[in-house]
């Protein structure tokens, strides 16, 4: 599978979903390398635009996340990884989703924190 990563300067993005929910968790963005690691070990690699390096989901968190299904769009130029995630949360502010905020005339936060960021990434 080759995708196209010259459309967005060599990044993909990447969507990733509850294999066993459908939960939209997060959005990401690939590199090559990030593509290539994904598929060599089977859990959720991608490149930080603002580090500028390749970084596996999980890390530093524990909350790996096991790619189950990948799926590329007709365009070949975004992923959605549908995967397992380790742990309870996806977003590094400590909520499962990244996509713990609802827009309904104002914001509203719909998610209980499920881990206090400051505590697990000590920076």
């Amino acid at each position: 599978m080759k995708l196209d990563f010259d459309k967005m300067g060599g990044l993909v993005p990447a969507i990733v979903q509850d294999a066993e929910t459908g939960k939209v968790l997060m959005l990401a963005y690939m590199n090559s390398i990030a593509w290539e690691k994904t598929l060599e070990t089977g859990k959720a690699w991608f490149y930080s635009r603002s580090r500028d390096k390749q970084w596996m989901k999980g890390e530093e968190s524990g909350n790996v996340q096991i790619v189950k299904e990948v799926f590329v769009d007709c365009d070949d130029d975004t992923v959605l990884l549908k995967v397992e995630q380790v742990g309870k949360a996806a977003c590094h502010k400590g909520y499962t989703s990244c996509f713990f905020r609802k827009v309904n005339g104002d914001i509203k936060i719909i998610e209980e924190k499920v881990f206090d960021p400051d505590k697990v990434y000590k920076k």
